[in-house]
């Protein structure tokens, strides 16, 4: 990392990164004005008198809980193994499994489909929690391996000299440093799960199992196009996301930066 010493040198670092994040700001702030813009704060009462967005919302926190879970403890125990334990053939199995990281959702739609129609599962949460996870395990166990890269593998020795086992080292030893690269994990598994859009559309036809991200197709027909109720549901929907981001931002960029860089 490098530090930047003279006044001038910070005003124009300052200015370069201002500039950098204008084409992600203007999105957001024309999402705002739009879900403001003919009736104001109405749009949010017409998007809420849906009757479905309780119901929404607590699908998406299910949903979001279910994967983070699986996410979490498959990435921190996986990346353990993978990057301190010996086991045979470890590199292949990491490599193969980062190969999955190609594999878009739309190229799996038709296998899942079959698969949870033949388990009596389509139509549930089950069906897009699972995938899911799935899908976001392989960044999640890269990330954390090379977190756990950078912890001292004497810390693992002196924990087995005092007779500890694997488990009592990862538990004791390992996890109380896992906070930074937990918290990334949290949030970029919260933000790629309440965000999803695909699964649960083909997924989850029953209105009581669907999420806020198929909010805004009660405003959208085939002759009406409602936009300002669309951005406000879309506002509606991007709030808790930005709300845990910001609770978690410390640990979440500590974490992520420990995780790219070995």
């Amino acid at each position: 990392m490098f530090e930047v010493r003279t006044l001038r040198s910070r005003i124009l670092l300052q200015v370069v990164l201002a500039l950098m994040t204008i084409p992600f700001l203007l999105p957001l702030v024309e999402m705002v004005r739009g879900a403001f813009a003919g009736r104001g704060f109405e749009n949010f009462v017409v998007v809420w008198q849906t009757g479905v967005v309780p119901t929404f919302f607590k699908n998406s926190a299910l949903l979001s809980l279910a994967v983070i879970s699986l996410v979490y403890v498959g990435s921190l125990t996986a990346a353990f193994g993978f990057s301190k334990l010996r086991v045979r053939g470890k590199e292949i199995y990491f490599w193969l499994m980062i190969a999955a990281l190609t594999l878009p959702e739309v190229i799996l739609l038709s296998p899942l489909f079959v698969t949870f129609t033949k388990l009596q599962m389509y139509n549930t949460l089950f069906a897009v929690i699972l995938p899911l996870a799935a899908l976001q395990l392989p960044f999640a166990v890269l990330l954390a391996r090379n977190f756990y890269d950078g912890i001292p593998s004497e810390l693992i020795d002196a924990g087995r000299l005092d007779g500890a086992s694997t488990a009592q080292v990862f538990w004791y030893v390992i996890m109380p440093l896992t906070k930074p690269i937990a918290s990334a994990v949290v949030v970029l598994t919260l933000i790629n799960t309440w965000n999803s859009y695909l699964l649960p559309l083909v997924f989850l036809q029953d209105r009581a199992n669907q999420v806020v991200t198929l909010l805004p197709q009660f405003f959208i027909g085939q002759y009406s196009n409602d936009q300002t109720k669309i951005l406000a549901a879309a506002v509606m929907t991007a709030v808790p996301t930005i709300l845990a981001y910001v609770l978690m931002q410390k640990n979440f960029e500590r974490g992520l930066s420990a995780g790219a860089l070995k």
